[in-house]
């Protein structure tokens, strides 16, 4: 009984240093592509409101993130190089500055590291800094979800609400693929506070996001 407890104990631990070792290294399956909707971010921020918000009335990005299928909130914070301004040529940062830019503090240099340092250092062998903020303006550019949803008539609106296949399917039209829609609670209104798109391993084809959760379908979500 006793081996066996030991060996049970060491196949245990073994398990966990595998999966810290597989964290930190930055196995992924798919990239999380995470755009946000600047007023929903920061009227949902009691406990620590924004301190510089932006008046923003258009979705910008909050992040690529590298995910799994099984967690996809992991990996994160992966051994890799550290952000540095000088990795970003000029003329991306001044195009960063519109589509990433930090929505809460106005501090756009720290926003962007700390989404590198976290997310990007995961995914490094494929998408170097330079490439990893390049792709994601691209991301950006590719489809324009706020004048997708303008065009559908889905417009911000104080009392208006919308049934979640009434914004995903105008996205999904433009896009060819299933967006990802998640929200935030507002006593008792669920904002819409984040699209996601999804993309392949190489960060290169779009992908259907059916592996995640988001807003409750079956509630109605406000668009403010």
């Amino acid at each position: 009984m006793a081996i066996l407890n030991s060996t049970l104990a060491f196949l245990v631990l073994a398990f966990a240093f595998f999966f810290c070792y597989v964290m930190s290294s930055g196995s992924y399956d798919y990239f999380q592509f995470v755009q946000q909707w600047p007023p929903t971010n920061c009227r949902v921020r009691i406990k620590r409101p924004c301190s510089n918000p932006r008046p923003l009335q258009y979705f910008t990005i909050h992040g690529l993130w590298p995910s799994n299928y099984s967690n996809p909130t992991m990996p994160s914070n992966c051994n890799g190089t550290q952000f540095k301004m000088q990795n970003l040529f000029p003329y991306l940062r001044s195009r960063l500055k519109m589509s990433w830019p930090d929505v809460e503090s106005g501090n756009d240099t720290k926003f962007w590291e700390g989404e590198w340092n976290k997310h990007g250092t995961c995914s490094e062998r494929i998408l170097n800094i330079m490439q990893y903020f390049q792709r994601s303006q691209a991301m950006w550019k590719s489809h324009n979800i706020t004048e997708i949803l303008k065009n559908a008539s889905i417009v911000p609106h104080p009392t208006q609400t919308w049934k979640y296949s009434d914004i995903v399917s105008p996205i999904k039209s433009a896009t060819g693929r299933t967006p990802l829609l998640r929200c935030k609670q507002d006593k008792s209104t669920q904002l819409l506070h984040e699209v996601v798109f999804c993309y392949d391993y190489n960060a290169i084809k779009q992908i259907d996001c059916n592996r995640t959760a988001g807003c409750g379908k079956q509630r109605d979500i406000s668009f403010q």
